[in-house]
């Protein structure tokens, strides 16, 4: 059989891409698991559908690439497709085989969602949007749901008692749906872990009426020692069938929470939430009561106190008074302070 010689310059050749691919080889290795390729510790946010493009365009203008030409040559070369969507903490010298790993798994780190200070669902889509990926619009929607309100044993009125104020710790790509069913666990939690439900049952409200007269208490005062001492004046006319008469459920009532001075044309409201017309709570929170005003309520001080006024100083505080006639010379005070500062 006669054997194949082959040439030097074939030889050579051969040797040449063997040199090559082994260089090449060593320079995609070195790419990929040795040099650093993420240039500073931070935070990012990769949306739900984003492509392999998509994902290098943002971690190259938020300044954690040098470019995007590598991240895209690795993604294809160890197919990788794409992220899961989410908020990834990066360190600064991360190869592209740790940070290709961290977004391949999903291994993204939860976020801090924090609200309080809420009057509506508006204001609460509002500032949960700012901490996950949906929209305001999008959990808007499911807060008004009322098929959503209703799986959780609510309505319309009294949905918003269901969020109670407070930090929680939740990943950025969580759904509308998730956020409700996380806050409806936390408001069991809340009420079933303390002695919560037990105070309830012991004043003889349910943690919904608890929540409604919370919220009156909190938009009457935010001085929060003084609390406990109005929501008693409340709890009193409940018990000898008075009526609330609450300015804060009347404001409420006429959709202008920025009214500084109730007057009698305001009284004429017709209105469930006019609590000056209608005895008893009104149907729902007018805000979402804070944990403070919810404790106000559920240990609310014992006293005989009927009325209550703004003080003459405007520094937010009250007198209290046990008659009428005690009250109308506490609400002359208040009314001449009003006029003194131009408030009408």
């Amino acid at each position: 059989m006669a054997k194949i010689k082959v040439g030097r310059p074939v030889l050579a050749l051969v040797v040449l891409m063997l040199i090559g691919i082994v260089a090449f080889s060593g320079l995609i290795y070195f790419t990929y698991s040795v040099r650093g390729a993420v240039l500073k510790d931070g935070f990012v946010n990769l949306p739900t559908g984003a492509t392999v493009n998509e994902q290098a365009k943002i971690l190259y203008e938020e300044g954690f690439l040098r470019d995007t030409a590598d991240f895209c040559a690795m993604s294809r070369r160890f197919d990788y497709e794409k992220a899961r969507p989410g908020h990834y903490k990066l360190k600064k010298g991360m190869t592209f085989r740790a940070l290709l790993g961290k977004l391949r798994s999903g291994n993204q780190t939860p976020v801090n969602v924090t609200f309080n200070n809420i009057r509506n669902f508006e204001r609460l889509a509002g500032v949960v949007s700012k901490y996950i990926e949906p929209d305001s619009a999008a959990l808007l929607e499911a807060f008004r749901n009322p098929d959503i309100a209703r799986k959780y044993g609510f309505d319309k009125s009294d949905f918003i008692s269901m969020f109670i104020p407070n930090t929680y710790n939740l990943y950025w790509t969580t759904t509308p749906e998730e956020f409700i069913a996380r806050m409806n666990r936390e408001y069991l939690k809340f009420w079933e872990s303390s002695d919560r439900k037990k105070k309830c049952e012991a004043i003889g409200m349910t943690p919904k009426e608890v929540s409604i007269l919370a919220s009156i208490v909190i938009e009457e005062s935010k001085y929060v020692p003084e609390q406990p001492r109005i929501a008693g004046v409340y709890m009193n006319r409940l018990r000898i069938g008075m009526p609330l008469q609450a300015d804060p459920t009347v404001k409420f009532a006429l959709g202008d929470p920025t009214i500084k001075r109730i007057l009698f044309k305001h009284l004429e409201v017709n209105s469930p939430y006019n609590t000056y017309k209608h005895k008893g709570l009104p149907p729902g929170p007018i805000c979402m009561p804070p944990i403070s005003a919810i404790d106000a309520v559920l240990d609310y001080e014992k006293h005989n106190y009927l009325y209550f006024c703004a003080s003459p100083d405007l520094l937010g505080r009250h007198r209290f008074a046990t008659t009428m006639a005690q009250h109308n010379v506490n609400a002359r005070a208040y009314a001449e302070a009003l006029n003194r500062a131009g408030i009408r």
